[in-house]
């Protein structure tokens, strides 16, 4: 029988009253676990090539510049199961930014997230270049150029390959794999008072659990630890990071915001949206930001935009934007296969290859921005929960999600992929 439409309505208006907790977000649950517990925790993924582990199994469509993007969009148009991810640049660019371009192209094909990849570029000796990027890894990758053959002739040879990636990859088997093999990267957006107090905290309490069981994180937003660095500096692992890592902040305050700004950080951080949630400076939004990697862990280096770690399983920095898609599509690029994403007063972000996992522990944002959260930690505001039973929460979303769950970003469409272009094209 259908419901009566007032019922429903009110339902949709108020959608966690009532049901299971994880009727549409998991709420943090009072379970109690021991550490030794999520050393044997599993889920079940895709073991690539490389012996990496993905969590999905995209067949992508990659242009390598601009002027490809339309026919990448047609291949994935002729052929279903298959991902186009249209973007802005790659004409032009020269030096450190062509280098970055470079980076950040062969990082998402080679993601494990990705099965087989299908580059389309203007000119030859480019595509030819992030073909042979991705092959390192050991999957499926073919590459066409349009110039001499025309947009046609590269969409009707591109779509059978696609077509022959895709039958391919849906046979492909999941198989059981240990918790130390999955790379999880963070990143918080719209934040305000509960972020620093509740989201941002649950993802920290997560890395200290699973950190030292083996995986991989990553945390980076350069411009949001303004007024805490030196509270970042001293989380290094040694004087040697700690010098490396305060290098990198020290370049981006001088060259990039010292060099450009109108006024001052305020022009932009924090933003309109954090003053109005509460957090009136750079120094309150950075002191909840850094939260996000816990009170144990220490990171193990600092990379460069898009750089893959090489240090072995542990938490690293990443000189990033601390705008939302271009911070996530440079983790992607690194290799992270999930993303843990605190906000407080709601953002929609997701990204076409990695799943996108939002915390929020404001209860307003639950129930006027329900369907874009995953978990609901607002219990902490409330004292109904402690920041230990908020992490476990996560920690069931992390492998849910990676045993298949669809985040509430992946089931509402959202697929933000911007490339960071750091100066002027010549």
């Amino acid at each position: 029988m259908f419901k009566e439409s007032a019922q429903l309505e009110h339902e949709i208006a108020t959608p966690f009253t009532g049901g299971a907790p994880d009727q549409f977000a998991t709420k943090a649950l009072s379970t109690k676990r021991a550490s030794a517990d999520y050393k044997a925790a599993t889920f079940m993924g895709w073991r690539r090539e490389n012996g990496r582990v993905g969590v999905r199994n995209h067949v992508v469509l990659l242009p390598l510049d601009d002027l490809s993007n339309a026919s990448c969009e047609a291949v994935a148009n002729n052929v279903k199961g298959t991902m186009a991810l249209p973007h802005a640049y790659g004409r032009l660019q020269f030096g450190e930014d062509l280098e970055l371009h470079f980076r950040t192209l062969i990082g998402i094909g080679s993601n494990p997230n990705v099965a087989a990849v299908v580059v389309i570029g203007i000119e030859d000796q480019w595509t030819n270049r992030v073909v042979e990027g991705i092959a390192k890894t050991g999957k499926p990758v073919v590459g066409f150029g349009i110039e001499g053959h025309g947009d046609i002739a590269t969409v009707a040879k591109a779509s059978y390959q696609a077509k022959r990636f895709v039958q391919w990859a849906t046979e492909l088997q999941r198989e059981e794999c240990p918790i130390a093999d999955l790379w999880v990267s963070t990143k918080c957006g719209e934040s305000d008072t509960t972020t620093g107090l509740a989201s941002c905290p649950t993802v920290g309490n997560m890395y200290d659990k699973l950190i030292p069981h083996g995986i991989y994180g990553v945390f980076g937003e350069t411009s949001e630890i303004t007024g805490a660095e030196h509270l970042c500096r001293e989380r290094a692992i040694s004087p040697e990071v700690s010098d490396k890592w305060y290098a990198m902040w020290k370049a981006y305050q001088d060259d990039v915001i010292e060099a450009h700004k109108t006024d001052d950080l305020s022009d932009s951080q924090p933003t309109k949206g954090n003053i109005a949630g509460g957090l009136t400076t750079i120094e309150e939004k950075a002191l909840g930001n850094l939260e996000k990697i816990g009170h144990e862990c220490r990171f193990i280096d600092a990379l460069q935009p898009a750089e893959a770690p090489a240090k072995g399983p542990g938490l690293y920095f990443m000189d990033t934007s601390s705008a939302a898609a271009e911070c996530v599509t440079l983790m992607a690029a690194a290799g992270y296969v999930v993303h843990t994403f605190p906000t407080g007063q709601g953002n929609v972000i997701g990204n076409p290859i990695v799943p996108v996992i939002k915390i929020t522990g404001n209860p307003r944002t639950v129930r006027t921005m329900g369907e874009h959260i995953d978990v609901d930690v607002s219990g902490v505001l409330r004292r109904e929960m402690t920041i230990p039973q908020a992490g476990d929460a996560l920690i069931d979303m992390v492998v849910r999600t990676a045993n298949g769950r669809l985040t509430a970003a992946e089931s509402l469409g959202h697929r933000e992929f911007v490339m960071t272009k750091l100066y002027r094209s010549a």
